[in-house]
């Protein structure tokens, strides 16, 4: 079972539950509307970003998601979100995804560090068996990060999502199971056992 009040605590990054007053911060750091090319909202526009945030709110409330705002402990400002969702408790699978980083935290290793800490909670602290991702399969960045942190490519679905700019996106599924991961953990967390 997850815990919707979780926090997950390192060094580099805290993972804290999202609350309707990270707007305020959010919304600085989400104006380039680049940044949003290959996500499935343009957070750069503020009533977008703010019923994205109160969406997300709302359904950690109703426990159906979990979402997380990424927060810098040295300096305690915010630098991103991440999501845990689509919970299916008995199927033991849930899907992480909806993250962005601040541009200044980009390319820094948050993003691995983000995934590795979720991995570890899903799969220490709850019955999580499977954990998947999708993703654009035009996003290349995003691919590799998956890659990098050891999960599975699993297939293509066509035609699968509207994006923003009216664009119809082939979404990549990619996974990692609790039994990879185990073997995955113990060495360099580059490559799931098969």
């Amino acid at each position: 079972m997850l815990n919707f009040d979780k926090t997950l605590i390192t060094e580099k990054v805290i993972l804290r539950p999202m609350q309707l007053e990270d707007f305020e911060a959010m919304k600085t750091l989400t104006t380039d509307t680049q940044m949003w090319y290959y996500f499935t909202a343009d957070l750069s526009n503020e009533v977008t970003l703010k019923n994205w945030i109160a969406t997300a709110v709302h359904n950690r409330e109703q426990q159906k998601e979990l979402p997380f705002t990424l927060v810098d402990p040295a300096n305690g400002a915010i630098i991103g979100t991440t999501r845990i969702g689509n919970i299916s408790t008995k199927d033991g699978r849930v899907e992480i995804g909806w993250t962005w980083i601040a541009k200044a935290y980009q390319g820094t290793g948050i993003n691995s560090l983000v995934k590795k800490l979720l991995f570890n909670y899903l799969f220490t602290e709850t019955a999580t068996l499977r954990i998947e991702f999708k993703t654009d399969v035009l996003n290349i960045a995003a691919r590799k990060g998956m890659e990098k942190v050891g999960l599975v490519k699993e297939g293509v679905l066509r035609s699968h999502t509207l994006m923003t700019n009216n664009r119809r996106r082939d979404t990549l599924y990619y996974s990692i199971l609790k039994d990879e991961w185990k073997v995955c953990s113990s060495t360099t967390l580059k490559q799931p056992a098969r």
